[in-house]
């Protein structure tokens, strides 16, 4: 135990840096639960729209959508989400799966539906663009 507090000593720089590596990861980890949603790889996703009923949701702009989507994906641009959410009032007690290109746009979109009253939300990680890079499938127009 000696030796440790040694090394801890001489060490101190390289000791900070761990501690703050742990801290930023254990917050990266926590901060979609805490916003009341949760992430999904796109195994997970598909695996969830087999299971459940699910209600799969793009937030893109058109052009975007129109250039491939999810298969039966239903699509609400972001910026016109607060105005349109009266059209997904009958997912509320079901799970969302929310997405856009990257999943920045969507973590806002999943948040807002959270602060709407909807119980179950995803953000699938990593957007349309890790859906694509795991080769599953996409529909146009």
């Amino acid at each position: 135990m000696k030796e440790l507090g040694i090394f801890l000593l001489n060490h101190w720089l390289l000791f900070l840096a761990l501690v703050i590596v742990l801290t930023l990861i254990v917050m990266n980890t926590a901060r979609f639960s805490l916003l009341g949603f949760k992430e999904l790889q796109p195994a997970d996703a598909v695996r969830l729209m087999n299971d459940r009923d699910v209600l799969v949701l793009d937030v893109r702009e058109q052009d975007e959508f129109s250039s491939g989507h999810i298969i039966h994906a239903r699509h609400v641009p972001v910026a016109q989400l607060t105005e349109r959410v009266s059209e997904l009032d009958a997912f509320r007690q079901q799970p969302v799966v929310v997405y856009c290109r990257t999943g920045q746009r969507a973590a806002r979109a999943a948040a807002l539906l959270k602060k709407q009253g909807f119980s179950e939300i995803y953000k699938l990680n990593g957007g349309i663009m890790s859906w694509q890079g795991a080769g599953l499938p996409l529909e146009k127009g």
